[in-house]
Order: structure tokens, then C-alpha cells, then sequence
């Protein structure tokens, strides 16, 4: 209950795409939805099945939290390719830098 009720508290600072569309799109093919949702319309047999219906309500909540798992995952990717190209172009300045400074003491050496 009280997830529910942050969520509803939180409705207010979603995206304008994510009111317009709060839906994601499904990565299951229509026949596969179709056997999903046969599955959930049965009455449950098991304990732990007519537990699991109590928390349908939370499914919109699980689709954004694993949304905002894979951008954090994609982010650190991202954070970590950026680290590694930024040590890359440090070291090829460095690089050059050397060169530069090898290239002002050939003129003035009498045995280059």
C-alpha cells in the first residue's frame, strides 16, 4: 500500500511521454501475450499463485523500475567508455607533448 501510494504522489513528476505513453511496448510476439494472459485470467490453484494476484497492482511499478535499472546500467557503460577514451587522448597529448618538446631541442643540439 504504501508503494501504491508513493506512486500515486510521484504521478506528478513523470514525462510527458511517459503519461502520454505509460505502456511499454512488449517484447513478447501475440501468441506468447495471448498464453500470458489466459495464464493470469485462471483461477489460481496454488498459495502462492492467489498471492502473486494481490500484487498485479505493482506491475507498472516494476516496468519503471527496471527501466530506470537498464538506463543506470546503460549510463555506467557509457561513463565507462567515456573514462576510457578520455584516458586514451591523454595519453596521446602527452605523447605529443613529448614529441613537441624533442622537436625544440633538435635545432639547438649540434648532434641531433
Amino acid at each position: 500500500q504504501r508503494i501504491l501510494r508513493l506512486a500515486e504522489m510521484c504521478r506528478r513528476l513523470e514525462t510527458e511521454e511517459e503519461k502520454v505513453l505509460p505502456f511499454y511496448p512488449s517484447s513478447l510476439d501475440e501468441w506468447e501475450q495471448q498464453k500470458a494472459r489466459r495464464v493470469l485470467e485462471e483461477t489460481a490453484s496454488e498459495p502462492l499463485a492467489r498471492a502473486l494476484k494481490d500484487y498485479v497492482g505493482l506491475e507498472r511499478f516494476w516496468q519503471r523500475f527496471n527501466k530506470a535499472k537498464l538506463e543506470e546500467k546503460g549510463m555506467e557503460r557509457a561513463r565507462a567508455a567515456l573514462a576510457d577514451r578520455n584516458q586514451e587522448l591523454r595519453r596521446l597529448l602527452q605523447q605529443y607533448l613529448a614529441g613537441a618538446t624533442i622537436n625544440q631541442k633538435v635545432p639547438r643540439d649540434p648532434h641531433p
